[in-house]
This record gives C-alpha cells, sequence and structure tokens, in this order.
C-alpha cells in the first residue's frame, strides 16, 4: 500500500471520526443501520435484498455526510445568517429526509412483503 493511499485512507478515517463525534444525526442513522444490520442477519435474506439493504444504509450516511460537510462550508462562507444560507442548509436537510423517508420503506419492503 502507497504513502499516499495510507494518508487517503488516515484522512477518511478522521472525517468519519469528526462526523461521529459532532453530528447527532449521523450518530443516529449509524446506530439505526447498526440495528437493521442486526435484524437482518436473523431474517430469511437473499443476496440480493442484503446488497439493497447494505447500499441503503450507506446512501443514507454518505448523505449525511454531504450534509454536514456543505452546511460547514455554508457556516465558513456566510457567518451570520443570509437568506440563501439558511435556504441551502434546509434544501441539505429536505435531502437526507427524503432518502430516509425512502430508506425505511424499502427496509419495510424487504422485512414485512
Amino acid at each position: 500500500m502507497s504513502c499516499h493511499l495510507c494518508k487517503s485512507i488516515k484522512h477518511a478515517l478522521l472525517g468519519l471520526k469528526v462526523a461521529y463525534k459532532t453530528e447527532r444525526n449521523f450518530r443516529i442513522h449509524i446506530w439505526l443501520g447498526i440495528l437493521v444490520i442486526a435484524v437482518a442477519l436473523y431474517w430469511p435474506l437473499d443476496k440480493y435484498l442484503w446488497l439493497i439493504l447494505l447500499i441503503v444504509i450507506a446512501f443514507v450516511l454518505v448523505l449525511e455526510i454531504l450534509n454536514s460537510a456543505i452546511e460547514r462550508l455554508v457556516d465558513m462562507l456566510a457567518p451570520q445568517t443570509h437568506k440563501f444560507a439558511k435556504e441551502v442548509k434546509d434544501l441539505l436537510a429536505a435531502m437526507v429526509l427524503v432518502v430516509a423517508i425512502f430508506a425505511v420503506l424499502i427496509g419495510s419492503l424487504i422485512f414485512f412483503w
């Protein structure tokens, strides 16, 4: 493994640590994802349903990280409350909410349909 790759992985892990320590919703989504995986271990799921389940969990987590990163950029670029800064943050929150709602729907279909 090259030194550059090691540094990239180190920075990525630091980013995960920052997200976990500072973002309540990220922690909630992490623990809900772990709970869903734990339940799925006792459910007769084929490999395709597992694949869908893991992709959906990862998608929610990735969008939560993206939301947090862009919100921090907005805070840095517009320290005073600005109408557009608020709208950007609201749109980001809506993005995560839509994906989280669909994650619940997909999970419900996988487990109960």
